[in-house]
């Protein structure tokens, strides 16, 4: 991970069984990964094993805007981390710390050239949508 690495965290008040499975499987992933309303996932892949792939293909709903999230996962320690690195080289991490609470870190290298702050606030919204809809279950 290089040292320019942005990082959102959120805490989420449900078991880490089941926020493992919220983040992991494509039905759930479909339910809440995205920043705000706008946004969509068109596709949805997962090969939650190490050396595994997966693809997300999201778009805002109007059209403007589409791009691909996908890449390889090099370490898979269930319900406690997470790492891959994406198709451009990018590296991201997942840590899942505490059962009810969970806290969910995620730390990524940014898109260079892009806006860092955006990035980040992108990242922390996804990360806000994943707690909305995983506190909805019943407890």
């Amino acid at each position: 991970m290089n040292k320019n690495a942005l990082t959102a965290s959120v805490e989420i008040h449900q078991p880490i069984s089941l926020i493992w499975k919220i983040w992991n499987e494509p039905e759930h992933i479909a339910k809440w990964n995205a920043p705000s309303a706008e946004w969509i996932n068109k596709k949805i892949e997962n090969n939650l094993i190490e050396g595994g792939g997966f693809l997300y293909v999201m778009a805002k709903k109007d059209g403007t805007e589409n791009f691909d999230f996908s890449g390889t996962y090099t370490e898979i320690i269930e319900h406690e981390r997470i790492a891959y690195t994406l198709d451009d080289e990018r590296k991201s991490l997942i840590t899942f710390t505490g059962n009810n609470p969970v806290t969910l870190t995620e730390i990524f290298e940014p898109v260079p050239g892009l806006d860092v702050t955006m990035q980040q606030e992108f990242c922390q919204s996804g990360l806000n949508q994943l707690k909305a809809y995983a506190e909805q279950f019943n407890k």
